[in-house]
């Protein structure tokens, strides 16, 4: 191609969890210092993140990748090559090359660079999570993120930022390292790094400038990286331009993804004509120049860097310590979960990785897991796939179950329904138990659901979707109003009443029950559900009654009992049942946490 070579699409992704660092010096005595850094929670690792950062890089509609390049220093598995799960998550055609670079963290820039510098459309993906000993550096200053970076040409679409050329300046020195088998890096005395860093600095710096043509007085602002932080001040300091944040109060260094972390943070609010430096300090130094272009404010990712870092939520230390394996806990006396099969996670790969249900041509019912029979009859393989990863739902019902094994108790599960059509249960995750509540509204998101003899099993989980998305009201009697897969709006069944008034056949209101959960082929489900339900509250009585409302043929005789159930309802509701509430929660006795209708 002949047009000129840049940067098409870009996407990050900040974990939700941060850690403050005074939390290290109140629990250890020492360490700590001020701000936060960044922390993948329990079930992310490089991968899942990768992952993230990737869709939010190609959710702008665009030619797709022609190869994906993952780039770590903290791999999820070894002797297997970890993109071909983000190729798999994000159902890329099997003619797209996945690979991975590894090894250190210069890996990453450099596979950006020779992207930028070839010939085909690439998805660089960069993701790290940095570990530390406790009260070390990098425990506190170390953080996690990952970067996608969609290269290409002015062809395949519109430049958000236009690659100038760069320069490099290589020789050996061991200032950092990490062994095989080792979970921390280690370095060396902190001066010696910095007369090792700065003549190579000055070197490709002046260098890069020579190749483009460019001088520092062309140049707006320069995102300077490195982990030895020493001597990324003082080459910062040097280089004779503005300097960009660098996120470490609130992020940390993220290792490998912070140099295309930090170059996304600037592009995010740069204008047009911007010329943005980015030098990498990494076993040598990597200078790189983009200019942005007038599409960048069009191409921007929904959610920028500087919207995810506000969006958080604070862990203790001594959970993130056991997030990390560094500090043991006592674990959920259940069994831990079985090694997932390789065979059956090939044969559903566009489920397990990809989330892609279908949808019968017939009726329209979408269901989740695909199936080859629709449940509402017709023909066999009569299915169109439907696409899931990127469907946003409402939660109906919901537990928080605290013996489940799961590495951060409790385990948050729902049932949601999803707009536009498919319900099934599904696990939370970036969400405090306390808060969860019916009608929330959730997105998708790639996790790990398990490890199990050196196999991670990597699914979908819901959490929730936060910046004001989310639709909740409340109805008549007392009832949590949810919009339904088709935009109706339906009756959560979340009150006594309301849950008797099912049993009896009778919606609450009198309108047609096309809302969601009831008035579907899977409405005697809910029935017996609810039946369990009155049954642990004591209220099976109330049940029976109820049922054999909907049994009885005769008008009068049914309405009689209907009359009876209304009138229980009413007196229940005005004695409060020491607290089952109107519209609430209640929890059973047995101290499970579980959310019951009520």
């Amino acid at each position: 191609m002949s047009g000129s070579r840049g940067i098409l699409a870009y996407g990050t992704h900040v974990p939700y969890s941060r850690l403050a660092r005074s939390a290290i010096g109140e629990v250890m005595g020492s360490g700590g210092g001020r701000g936060h850094r960044s922390v993948a929670s329990y079930d992310e690792d490089t991968t899942t993140m990768g992952v993230e950062a990737a869709r939010r890089a190609l959710a702008v509609a665009g030619p797709g990748p022609e190869a994906v390049w993952f780039s770590t220093v903290a791999p999820a598995y070894l002797d297997k090559t970890n993109a071909t799960v983000i190729h798999a998550a994000l159902r890329l055609d099997a003619s797209v090359p996945a690979l991975d670079f590894g090894g250190a963290s210069r890996s990453a820039v450099g596979a950006l660079r020779t992207a930028l510098e070839g010939a085909a459309r690439t998805l660089v993906v960069a993701s790290d999570i940095r570990v530390g000993l406790p009260t070390g550096p990098e425990d506190g200053g170390g953080g996690d993120a990952a970067v996608a970076v969609l290269s290409g040409c002015s062809e395949d679409g519109p430049l958000l930022a236009e690659y100038l050329g760069g320069a490099t300046s290589t020789t050996e020195f061991t200032d950092r390292w990490r062994t095989p088998g080792d979970d921390h890096s280690r370095t060396w005395e902190d001066r010696f790094g910095e007369q090792a860093y700065l003549p190579l600095v000055h070197r490709a710096w002046a260098d890069a400038l020579d190749a483009t043509g460019l001088t520092t007085e062309d140049v707006t602002v320069a995102a300077v990286v490195g982990l030895h932080g020493r001597a990324t001040r003082k080459a910062a300091s040097g280089l004779g331009v503005a300097i960009a944040d660098d996120r470490s109060e609130t992020v940390g260094n993220s290792g490998a993804a912070h140099p295309a972390l930090l170059l996304a943070d600037v592009l995010d609010t740069a204008k047009p004509g911007a010329v943005v430096a980015m030098v990498v300090l990494a076993d040598g130094c990597e200078v790189l120049f983009f200019r942005a272009t007038d599409a960048l404010a069009a191409g921007r990712p929904e959610r920028s860097v500087a919207a995810q870092i506000e969006d958080r939520a604070d862990v203790a230390y001594t959970r993130y310590l056991a997030w990390r394996g560094l500090l043991r806990v006592q674990p959920a006396n259940r069994p831990e979960p079985n090694r997932p099969s390789s065979p059956a996670a090939l044969r559903r790969s566009t489920w397990k990785h990809g989330f892609v249900g279908s949808t019968d041509r017939t009726t329209g019912i979408t269901h989740l897991p695909p199936s080859r029979v629709g449940i509402a009859g017709g023909d066999v393989d009569d299915m169109d796939p439907a696409p899931m990863a990127d469907a946003v739902g409402s939660v109906v019902t919901f537990t928080v179950d605290r013996l489940a094994h799961s590495p951060s108790p409790p385990v948050v599960f729902a049932v949601v329904d999803f707009d536009g059509g498919g319900r099934m249960p599904i696990e939370l995750t970036d969400v405090d138990p306390s808060a969860v509540a019916i009608g929330d509204r959730v997105e998708m998101t790639f996790r790990r659901l398990s490890t199990s003899d050196g196999l991670h099993n990597y699914f979908w989980k819901g959490r929730p979707l936060r910046g004001g998305a989310g639709t909740r009201g409340r109805g008549s009697h007392g009832l949590t109003r949810h919009t339904g897969p088709r935009g109706d709006r339906g009756d959560g069944l979340h009150t006594v009443p309301g849950a008797l008034g099912l049993l009896a056949g009778r919606p609450p209101d009198r309108r047609p029950r096309i809302g969601p959960g009831v008035g579907r082929p899977g409405q005697g489900r809910h029935r017996r559900l609810l039946v369990r339900h009155l049954a642990v509250l004591g209220l099976g009585h109330l049940a029976g009654h109820a049922a054999a409302a909907r049994r009885q043929a005769g008008d009068p005789c049914r309405e009689l009992l209907r009359h009876r159930v209304r009138c229980a309802a009413a007196g229940l509701l005005r004695r409060g049942l020491g607290g089952l509430r109107r519209g609430g929660g209640h929890r059973c006795r047995e101290g499970q946490g579980r959310r019951l209708p009520g």
